[in-house]
């Protein structure tokens, strides 16, 4: 109710000053009132020269008319002028009430007059509470019915051979990767994080690789039925500082900000990976799905770029039946294809990247390198896409 009655109050201060403003007495028309001043004296001066004889009844009937003609002019253009005041007085509240009336129903229909104010710091403050309140893992494992995959029985009886092994030599780390491999094929995603952590902590620290910590991450949240605890927010961690650009690490990284009250940081977090690629990567198809959602959210009007264009399912079932030399060709015509394209509009690192490898596994190494160096170019100051486009260089066997 307070709302309204400040919107209210409002709207009447303004409706009231533009009244008063249209209402108010029209501007004097001084130069109006001047001009009908010297006419009038004009009139009494010629009346004073037929009097003294300076000029002639005929002349003096003459200027009378030409006076009087003028007079009444000036008395018309004031009265227009008069006139077209009295419009705006009545226009302007008029409207400005319309417009008053329009913004009530509309918020009627569209807002939540009945929510209470949210301000930044209220809302930062329920994102601590949201995120402070996540489950634990094992509270979020528990939680998570069962689904694994019945394995045939020889592959059964590997298993139990494995999970036997690993308890028998708890310190051999090989036995726990490969343990937390296949009981993630199974579906026993805890048993497998589980095992992965062991598998971590067995290595020297300097050992353990980004895609090791990503792993586990992946492990822990599919364990968790998707949610992100602070088990997983501390894999995520561990994995970025070995990799601050690890797209696993940084995807999972948003879904926590987005999980726990805070879109702004994870549409921030998504567009750089979905615009940046590789457009194959297991989550793409997953943030070109949600990121407008998150997007609007955030408060951020945002069209995901399109999807690059490649082969279809004909194509690939085409070329499963050309001749070696006509898929060579078919390849470099879709290579050629991608630098012209490049070269005319530009493109995004993952592309470049693409373009690099193509070329480079083509066997055109100076094609390869002067495409480096154009992406090079168009990424200068880009630190993260100027490290994708140099490591798909060296995959392609170019000097640094």
């Amino acid at each position: 109710m307070l709302f309204w009655i400040f919107a209210a109050a409002l709207a009447a201060v303004v409706i009231a000053t533009l009244w008063r403003a249209a209402s108010a007495a029209p501007i004097a028309l001084g130069t109006a009132e001047h001009d009908m001043s010297v006419y009038r004296d004009q009139l009494a001066e010629v009346e004073r020269d037929l009097a003294r004889g300076v000029i002639a009844p005929e002349e003096a009937g003459r200027l009378r008319v030409e006076i009087s003609r003028r007079i009444l002019a000036l008395d018309r253009q004031r009265a227009a002028g008069e006139g077209g005041a009295r419009g705006p007085r009545l226009a302007v509240p008029l409207l400005a009430a319309l417009a008053a009336a329009g913004a009530v129903a509309l918020y009627a229909r569209l807002g939540t007059p009945e929510m209470p104010d949210m301000p930044m710091s209220g809302r930062l403050a329920a994102a601590e509470e949201l995120r402070a309140a996540r489950p634990t893992q094992a509270a979020a494992e528990a939680a998570v019915p069962p689904e694994t995959v019945a394995p045939d029985p020889e592959f059964a009886a590997l298993m139990d051979k494995l999970r036997a092994s690993t308890e028998d030599h708890p310190d051999l780390a090989e036995g726990f990767r490969l343990l937390a491999t296949y009981e993630a094929r199974l579906g026993n995603f805890a048993a497998a994080a589980r095992a992965k952590a062991h598998y971590i902590s067995l290595l020297p620290p300097a050992q353990v690789s980004a895609d090791d910590q990503a792993e586990l991450t992946d492990l822990l949240i599919r364990a968790a039925g998707g949610i992100v605890t602070a088990d997983a927010e501390a894999a995520i961690a561990a994995t970025l500082q070995r990799d601050p650009v690890n797209g696993t690490a940084r995807f999972y990284q948003g879904l926590m900000e987005f999980q726990t009250g805070r879109p702004d940081r994870a549409f921030g977090i998504w567009r750089v990976l979905l615009e940046r690629g590789p457009q194959d990567a297991p989550w793409i198809p997953y943030l070109r799905d949600n990121i407008a959602t998150v997007a609007a959210l955030a408060g951020v009007d945002y069209a995901p770029p399109a999807a690059l264009p490649g082969p279809s399912a004909a194509d690939m079932a085409a070329a499963a039946d050309m001749s070696g030399e006509d898929r060579s060709a078919m390849i470099r015509g879709m290579v050629e294809g991608l630098e012209a394209r490049l070269a005319d509009g530009g493109g995004s690192p993952a592309e470049w990247a693409r373009l690099i490898g193509a070329l480079g596994v083509l066997g055109e190494g100076d094609r390869a390198l002067a495409a480096r160096d154009a992406a090079r170019a168009a990424y200068a100051g880009d630190a993260a896409a100027l490290a994708e486009i140099d490591d798909a260089g060296a995959r392609a066997g170019l000097a640094p």
